[in-house]
């Protein structure tokens, strides 16, 4: 039997047919297979690719700074035992050499951890994993970096500190880190890679601060700044010596309720009148002495001083001044602050909205304890040539108290 033309015809179109949808079908297949693979293991390298990205943004910002300092000595001026000296500024800086006395260590203070900040610092890590992420999908995005700070607030314990800190953090152009390094008092040994690693990441342009009060009472810490950068900018909040004591004394009492009261500490003796300059509490009040320090270091200019009062009744005005200092636009102002009278101090509020103002926590602003108005008085009359020195080195009068 033979087959016709017309079908040997039919059956060679319909086999070439399913041909060609068995070849088309084969490649979309494989395409299909490709692309499922190209997913998985682009998902696969996300995870290193972040890390790898962060770690090559922190080594392309090294600084390398000479560790080597040379530190003038003080001089010895005197015995602060004796009574008869004619200065009382003249007859310290032995104490100053030496550990002070304290009934505790008062440098643990929930400032030293960061305290009710850490919520923040776990803000600032999100933001900055944040920016990792988005660096990746937008190169042409602002480079951030850790950076050595511009800016420190070195003292005083007790000023309102930690108030200037979360004011100024409000500024766009600060970032500065929550909890207190205490770096060049306290971690020296640790090098500036660590102090480094301890700052936030900031953006061209942004300044990085931090804040440790005790580094303004500190022998070593005046060199020890100027030997990372001489131009780095200090500021100094400072409030009545005499008040400060006090709030010293009833922030100790508040983790030691056993502790001796605060006349017996204030004084070696109280019939005498004389005052133990050992005690801390008393020691850091003396600021002409501790400033004495600073000058050696760095001109007048790169110091400014705050009125920790001023800094309550008129917290915008000198934020107007701090701002002025670190040369940034003046945007923290009246509209950023309401206070609080249970408090006694500012709270921080949003210009924009409805939104409950934010205070600082509930180990500020506490009840000062009922001091002897003798005791009182006779503190500020020890006080007295130290705050006159103080108002002459500065160029500025606190007002803290009067004499004849």
């Amino acid at each position: 039997m033979e087959y016709s033309p017309i079908y040997q015809n039919l059956h060679f179109v319909s086999s070439s047919h399913v041909r060609n949808k068995l070849f088309v079908f084969c490649i979309m297949l494989s395409l299909w297979v490709y692309m499922i693979y190209c997913c998985v293991g682009y998902c696969s390298t996300m995870p290193s690719l972040m890390v790898g990205t962060a770690s090559s943004k922190h080594s392309q910002h090294l600084e390398t700074v000479d560790p080597n300092r040379t530190q003038p000595r003080l001089q010895n001026e005197g015995d602060l035992e004796s009574e008869h000296q004619e200065d009382p500024l003249d007859s310290l800086d032995p104490l100053f050499g030496a550990s002070s006395r304290d009934v505790l260590n008062n440098e643990s203070d929930l400032d030293s951890r960061g305290g009710e900040d850490w919520d923040e610092i776990r803000s600032e890590q999100r933001t900055l994993d944040n920016n990792v992420v988005s660096s990746l999908f937008n190169e042409s995005g602002p480079v951030e970096s850790k950076k050595l700070p511009q800016a420190i607030i070195i003292g005083v314990k007790k000023g309102g500190t930690r108030a200037l800190l979360e004011f100024l953090r409000v500024h766009p152009d600060i970032r500065a880190v929550g909890a207190e390094p205490h770096f060049f008092d306290r971690n020296y040994d640790k090098g500036l890679e660590w102090y480094r690693d301890r700052m936030p990441e900031t953006q061209e342009g942004q300044i990085t601060m931090e804040k440790t009060p005790s580094y303004y009472v500190t022998k070593d810490v005046p060199a020890r700044i100027h030997t990372m950068s001489p131009d780095t900018r200090l500021i100094v909040v400072v409030r009545d010596p005499v008040t400060r004591a006090i709030s010293d004394y009833t922030q100790t009492r508040s983790k030691k309720p056993d502790i001796p009261s605060f006349e017996s500490l204030a004084f070696k003796n109280r019939t005498t009148g004389l005052i133990d300059t050992s005690w801390s509490a008393v020691q850091i009040g003396m600021y002409a002495k501790h400033l004495e320090r600073w000058l050696q270091y760095f001109p007048k200019d790169q110091l400014l001083f705050i009125s920790g009062e001023r800094l309550i009744s008129d917290p915008a005005g000198e934020m107007t001044r701090v701002q002025d200092f670190l040369g940034l636009r003046r945007v923290v102002g009246h509209k950023h602050f309401h206070f609080n009278p249970a408090k006694g101090f500012p709270c921080l509020k949003r210009p924009e909205g409805n939104s409950k103002p934010h205070c600082l926590g509930k180990t500020k602003g506490r009840i000062h304890p009922n001091i002897d108005p003798e005791v009182v008085q006779k503190l500020r009359n020890f006080y007295q040539p130290f705050n006159r020195r103080f108002y002459q080195m500065t160029g500025h009068d606190f007002g803290w108290g009067s004499w004849s």
